[in-house]
């Protein structure tokens, strides 16, 4: 298989798919290494972005997946008759950047960062897609175990959660002047 073919390969398949894709399964199908498959991958991704088509090819973590450019979300959503999705509560915020920042982590986690009962956002964070279950936790009672997924990298545009901004643990805007 030449270059060429196998990005129309990688193209196919993640076109198919309609959900992210490991680049190690691409490899797997296709009986190539993983780094011949990313350099195809990178390839694909200038092309679109070259061409300012309305599809692009996104990384998140190891995977591929082939979408829709945002900027062409609300003509998506009319021909596809698609509510637009109702922005998060300030809430629903904060308990995401915990979860996000602090992977994996339990409810009382959560709870006992931001001083109040969190059970009925989780369960709505998990709803969306944007959090889900990521084991237990080997203590009593073994409490749930909650990380971010690849819906929430897609949502907020990063590739990975290396991607996150930075904390800054001092509040510049009310810091005193130094007298």
């Amino acid at each position: 298989m030449n270059k060429e073919e196998i990005c129309a390969a990688i193209e196919a398949i993640l076109f198919a798919s309609g959900t992210p894709v490991g680049t190690d399964r691409i490899a797997a199908a296709l009986e190539l290494d993983t780094a011949t498959v990313k350099d195809c991958a990178d390839e694909l991704i200038d092309t679109y972005m070259k061409r300012q088509s309305g599809i692009r090819i996104i990384r998140l973590n190891n995977n591929l997946q082939m979408c829709t450019c945002k900027e062409y979300g609300e003509y998506v959503r009319k021909v596809m008759d698609m509510k637009k999705n109702t922005p998060l509560s300030q809430a629903a915020m904060e308990v995401l950047a915990v979860v996000a920042y602090n992977q994996p982590v339990t409810k009382a986690f959560i709870e006992q960062i931001r001083g109040v009962d969190c059970s009925g956002v989780v369960s709505s964070l998990c709803l969306k897609g944007l959090i889900e279950e990521k084991g237990r936790l080997e203590l009593p009672g073994k409490p749930l175990l909650y990380g971010t997924t690849d819906h929430f990298l897609r949502c907020f545009g990063i590739e990975t959660l290396e991607g996150l901004p930075e904390i800054n643990s001092e509040n510049k805007e009310n810091k005193e002047p130094d007298e």
